[in-house]
């Protein structure tokens, strides 16, 4: 496939993606999976072409929820490009930017949860990571996966990861 019809797919899966956004019923998750077979429905790329577009769309987006200015600062967001935002040509900068905003706001929202509802407890097994004890705030490392231990300072049994 030519990378003419790919760059379009990109555009098109993202104008989807803003339009399934606008919905604030839908997860990012589902507003991609609602893109996606739009995108799809649209013929001339096989669903492996539509999910690798649909990565770099969300590594972008993702990319630009954590690390963007808000909206509304084109100073801020032409230095985070590296450009000034008005050489940005045929790309839909406005909805970009919608998708961001609304991705960070389900991402802070998302680490929030993650923070709340699984705790790390002593016992758990956990991925590779450093972890500190909720309670004295001893760092404790894992360089594979690991069975968390009560706190060697304090005993405790509730970690953050770092």
């Amino acid at each position: 496939m030519g990378e003419n019809k790919l760059i379009k797919a990109y555009d098109d899966l993202m104008g989807h993606l803003y339009e399934a956004l606008d919905d604030t019923l839908h997860t990012v998750a589902e507003a991609l999976d609602i893109a996606k077979e739009k995108t799809s429905a649209l013929g001339g790329h096989t669903q492996e072409e539509i999910n690798k577009i649909a990565d770099y769309v969300m590594r972008d987006v993702e990319h630009a929820a954590a690390s963007t200015p808000k909206r509304d600062d084109d100073a801020s967001l032409s230095e985070w490009l590296k450009f000034d935002i008005d050489l940005i040509e045929n790309f839909a900068l406005d909805a970009f930017m919608s998708i961001a905003d609304k991705t960070r706001v389900k991402l802070a929202a998302l680490e929030m949860d993650a923070k709340q509802y699984h705790p790390y407890q002593s016992g758990d097994i956990a991925s590779p990571g450093t972890f500190v004890c909720d309670q004295c705030g001893k760092q404790i490392a894992f360089k594979s996966t690991s069975v968390i231990p009560d706190c060697p300072e304090c005993q405790a049994k509730s970690f953050s990861r770092c």
